[in-house]
C-alpha cells in the first residue's frame, strides 16, 4: 500500500515541494504594484508636480544662476536639494501605501502566500523607488528646460552623477515610507508623511546651512536626511568624502528596513 502511495507521488509532494526563490518576489507581483502605483493621484503628484514647483519657484531666481558654488551655480546645487526632497517626498509616499492595504486586509492575506515578509517589503521598496525615479527625472528635466542650473565646463557628467545620488539615496526613505505605513493608521499616516519628511529635511540641513561645530549641527548629523544631503552635493562641491556620511544613510536604511519587516510580521501575526 505503501509503495503504491510513493509511485503515484501522492506521498513525495511534500517532501519534493520547495519555497520559490527571493522570498517569493517575481515580476508578476511587482507589475501588480507598480499599477496600483500609477492609479494613486495623489501619490503621483507628490512625485512629480510639488518638486517640480519647488524647484521652479526656488531655484530658478537670477541671483542663484549669477552665484558660483562648486562646480556649478547655486541653481544647480538647489536642483538637487529639490530634487532630493522630491524623491524622499515621493518615495515615502510611495511606500506608505501599505496602510491602505493594512486597512482591506489585504498584509494579512499575502501572509497565506509564498511572498515572505522580507520579499514584500523589498517590493514595496522597489515601487517606491520607482516613483522616486520619475521624480528626480522632473525636477532635473526641468532643470534642463529652464537652462538655469549650471555645470562648469567638463563637469557636465555631474547631472547624471548627482541624480543617481539623489535616486539610490531616496531608498532610505521608502523603507522609512512602508515602515510608517504598518506603524499608523491608514486615516492618519498621508497627513504624517508630508510633516514628517519637511521636518526631517531641515533637521538634515536641506533648506538650511549647518554652522560646523554648532549644537544643531551635532544632533543634525544623527538625522535621516543629513548623510543623504551631504552625498547628494558631494558630486557638485568637492573636497574630501567623511565615511560617515554613508554610514548615517545605511544605518536609517537598516533602521527602517528592519522596523518595516517587523512591523509586517506583527500586523500579520493572526494569519
Amino acid at each position: 500500500m505503501s509503495t503504491a502511495v510513493r509511485d503515484s507521488g501522492i506521498g513525495v509532494g511534500r517532501d519534493a515541494r520547495k519555497p520559490p526563490g527571493f522570498g517569493g518576489i517575481n515580476l508578476t507581483v511587482l507589475g501588480l504594484e507598480l499599477r496600483k502605483l500609477v492609479r494613486n493621484r495623489r501619490t503621483l503628484f507628490f512625485a512629480l508636480i510639488a518638486p517640480v514647483l519647488l524647484f521652479y519657484f526656488f531655484g530658478t531666481k537670477s541671483v542663484y544662476v549669477s552665484y558660483h558654488d562648486g562646480h556649478g551655480n547655486v541653481s544647480a546645487f538647489l536642483m538637487v536639494s529639490m530634487a532630493m526632497y522630491g524623491a524622499a517626498l515621493s518615495t515615502t509616499a510611495g511606500g506608505a501605501m501599505v496602510s491602505i492595504e493594512r486597512a482591506l486586509g489585504w498584509s494579512r492575506q499575502l501572509r497565506l502566500t509564498p511572498l515572505s515578509p522580507t520579499g514584500y517589503i523589498v517590493i514595496k521598496m522597489i515601487t517606491a523607488m520607482v516613483l522616486g525615479l520619475c521624480s528626480v527625472l522632473a525636477v532635473f528635466l526641468v532643470g534642463k528646460l529652464t537652462g538655469d542650473p549650471h555645470m562648469y565646463a567638463g563637469y557636465g557628467y555631474l547631472w547624471f552623477v548627482s541624480g543617481l545620488c539623489v535616486w539610490v539615496g531616496s531608498l532610505v526613505f521608502a523603507a522609512f515610507g512602508v515602515f510608517i505605513g504598518y506603524l499608523l493608521p491608514s486615516e492618519n499616516v498621508m497627513q504624517f508623511l508630508g510633516l514628517a519628511v519637511a521636518v526631517l529635511a531641515f533637521a538634515g540641513g536641506l533648506f538650511s546651512n549647518l554652522s560646523p561645530g554648532s549644537t544643531i549641527d551635532t544632533i543634525a548629523k544623527f538625522t535621516p536626511m543629513y548623510g543623504l544631503n551631504q552625498i547628494v552635493h558631494f558630486p557638485q562641491l568637492g573636497g574630501s568624502f567623511d565615511v560617515m556620511w554613508a554610514v548615517n544613510a545605511v544605518a536609517w536604511l537598516v533602521i527602517f528596513g528592519g522596523g518595516a519587516v517587523w512591523r509586517f510580521r506583527v500586523d500579520t501575526k493572526r494569519v
